[in-house]
């Protein structure tokens, strides 16, 4: 049985709905780069459980912003990469990171104009 997930008017509480959660931000910011294994993703997400990412994977792939392919071998390989839709979120990382490089370097000014 499938979970029937209310979709906001609002287009903001749609995206953080999607996004929102911390772990799925770096999991994007990671995947933006190209495929990934689940033990690359564990390294590159630095605090994430196991348990957490698998779950934000799967809440991921559920929500059609990750690819997850397993290949039929012993031991089993897994492999994860963003859809379009996933990529599509590429302008927003952006927009985060400029943000993020300008408060850091605003707050770093005013950090060192009282010394």
């Amino acid at each position: 049985m499938s979970k029937k997930r209310n979709i906001p008017e609002c287009p903001v509480e749609m995206t953080l709905q999607l996004i929102g959660d911390k772990w799925k931000v770096l999991i994007i910011r990671d995947l933006l780069t190209g495929t990934k294994r689940f033990s690359e993703l564990m390294r590159s997400v630095t605090g994430i459980t196991q348990k957490v990412l698998t779950s934000n994977l799967r809440s991921m792939e559920a929500d059609g912003l990750v690819n997850r392919k397993v290949y039929p071998q012993v031991p089993p390989k897994v492999e994860y990469s963003l859809t379009e839709t996933g990529l599509s979120l590429k302008p927003i990382l952006d927009s985060m990171v400029q943000w993020g490089i300008e408060y850091r370097d605003k707050m770093h000014r005013s950090e060192t104009s009282f010394l």
